[in-house]
């Protein structure tokens, strides 16, 4: 089987702010890809920004040091956010000249001739379409991506790009997990109060569907929220809390009972979803990557009655 799982490389490369790595990093983040191929992960994503490009220079490392691997797997990154420049904590650029460098330095870094997909990192408020579409087109047309989508838009802002590829925008990449559960809320809120304060663009995940976009979620895990955080993020008290708590309990039992893991629980709730989610699992840990094997068989055997005891323990109170 075909694993759905994506292998997030966020976390290799040594520290954030730091232009370079040490060997002990190369070996962990060897490691952490090795661990995500055991379990038949083929799939790769990063984006320029991450460890400000230690992330995929590291990965090339990785690439450099197996021959043939590269043929084996498939690599997505991003282009489309700038950091502290100008006095600035980041920006976005989608300009011609920001995807033209960003790629090439990508390239660079992950020491191969071209990308299986680049994603857009961030809709940029000053982008015009129309140079966007010219500038991926123009990387097409030379070989050094072979497809193209974006990451964090809203379905009207992937069709108002659309109007300007050649080709269909492959995926939308969007912070989706039990957790960050907003997407299913966004639904079933329709014509109800609660509706007004949930932010997730209603109609995102329907018009990837229409198209034949993949929904890619980045942090499907919620940083261990559910798996052995010990700390809630915020405040120890409080419903917020307290919900974490409940939820993480009925995950760790119900991944007793399957004999499975709690991130193979929590990966298989999203995946049961029929927007056909794929996860990104961002973890540099080999043990928690290797825990991820079973949520393909999880989501499968999901029943309906177990999915929405998940959704109600997470979200903290009975849907409408």
């Amino acid at each position: 089987m075909t694993s759905r799982l994506i292998y997030g490389c966020m976390g290799l490369g040594g520290a954030w702010g730091s232009s370079h790595y040490t060997e002990d990093d190369a070996a962990r983040a060897a490691e952490a890809v090795y661990a995500a191929l055991a379990i038949g992960i083929t799939r790769f994503d990063h984006a320029d920004i991450y460890r400000g490009g230690t992330s995929e220079a590291v990965f090339g490392e990785v690439l450099a040091a197996r021959p043939g691997l590269r043929d084996r797997i498939w690599i997505q990154s991003k282009v489309g956010i700038r950091l502290a420049e100008r006095g600035l904590g980041a920006r976005y650029d989608l300009s011609a000249d920001a995807i033209r460098s960003g790629v090439e330095g990508i390239l660079t870094r992950l020491r191969t001739d071209c990308l299986d997909q680049l994603l857009l990192h961030r809709p940029d408020p000053l982008a015009d379409p129309a140079e966007v579409g010219r500038a991926v087109v123009r990387l097409l047309d030379e070989g050094l991506i072979k497809g193209i989508g974006v990451s964090n838009f809203s379905g009207a802002q992937m069709a108002a790009l659309q109007e300007h590829l050649p080709v269909q925008l492959a995926a939308n990449q969007l912070e989706l997990s039990l957790g960050r559960h907003d997407f299913v809320e966004s639904g079933i809120l329709v014509n109800h109060p609660e509706g007004a304060a949930v932010s997730f663009p209603h109609g995102t995940l329907e018009h990837c569907a229409s198209v034949g976009a993949e929904v890619q979620a980045w942090s499907p895990l919620a940083g261990g929220r559910f798996t052995g955080r010990t700390t809630p993020p915020g405040d120890s008290v409080g419903e917020r809390a307290e919900a974490d708590l409940a939820t993480s309990d009925l995950v760790a039992r119900m991944a007793q009972e399957r004999g499975t893991t709690g991130e193979a629980i929590v990966l298989g709730w999203l995946m049961r979803h029929p927007a056909g989610i794929s996860p990104v699992i961002g973890s540099s840990t080999p043990e928690r990557i290797r825990a991820c094997a079973g949520a393909q068989e999880v989501a499968e055997a999901m029943t309906g009655p177990e999915w929405f005891a998940l959704f109600t323990a997470a979200r903290g109170r009975p849907i409408p």
